[in-house]
């Protein structure tokens, strides 16, 4: 008897995703968006750093559908006579069947398995389409089957900053939040750095991102002409000690 539909491939078909999770509901960015092929369950970017050492595939949405990268797909099964579409300069393949009714009979290229019409040479809209008609035709999946014994997201895949029970709150503790629009005024007994490290402070408590980013960012926001100015103002001020002597 040939291999029928492996488990990994039962859950890309059957688990839900773009749901929030259940896990952490109360945290930002939590949608499924991500399976997870040797646990066989869908899982959110906050349970990524559980998985790290799993096979893990990407799932996006398409037209309100899901659909994952051809070249990840590739890996796991072959893919061919399966039609592609083209999103942010990535080939995608949708993972479900997607019927639609023809009304006439006539001469065209339609899927094997829904009848939706398709570009040539293309006989399948999607995974699952392909997957059906090969165990309907043919009984065994095997030789369509590709060891793949890793599989990682994506480099520019967003794993969510950590932020604990401050998450939860959505609050810092010990922490002022101010408008950056307003103005700030330097306290002449304060330094440079020091000036830089507040409004890096400031920065995180309104961003709320990972401490060294924010850092970076804020400190190219004090240029050398701001730290000029605040200097030639400072020189101004006369000196309390000066203006006892005198």
């Amino acid at each position: 008897m040939g291999i029928q539909k492996p488990a990994w491939l039962e859950a890309l078909y059957s688990q839900k995703f773009f749901v929030g999770c259940s896990y952490h509901e109360t945290a930002k960015k939590n949608e499924k968006n991500v399976c997870c092929l040797d646990c066989c369950i869908s899982i959110c970017p906050h349970c990524v750093p559980s998985h790290r050492f799993h096979r893990l595939l990407q799932v996006r949405r398409y037209v309100y559908h899901d659909v994952v990268r051809l070249e990840d797909l590739q890996k796991l099964i072959d893919c061919s006579n399966v039609q592609a579409y083209t999103i942010n300069s990535a080939k995608v393949v949708f993972i479900k069947k997607r019927p639609q009714n023809r009304q006439l009979k006539g001469s065209g290229n339609y899927c094997t398995s829904c009848d939706r019409s398709l570009q040539e040479p293309f006989i399948h809209c999607s995974l699952g389409c392909k997957v059906d008609f090969v165990l309907k035709h043919y009984k065994d999946l095997s030789p369509y089957l590709r060891k793949c014994n890793s599989l990682t997201l994506s480099p520019d895949f967003l794993i969510p900053q950590d932020m604990g029970d401050d998450e939860m709150t959505n609050e810092t503790p010990h922490s002022t939040i101010v408008d950056s629009d307003e103005p700030m005024s330097w306290s002449s007994g304060s330094s440079g750095s020091e000036n830089m490290s507040m409004v890096c402070t400031q920065e995180i408590v309104r961003k709320k991102r990972s401490g060294l980013y924010v850092c970076g960012r804020s400190a190219n926001k004090v240029s050398d002409e701001d730290m000029t100015t605040s200097m030639s103002r400072r020189k101004g001020i006369p000196h309390i000690s000066s203006v006892l002597i005198n």
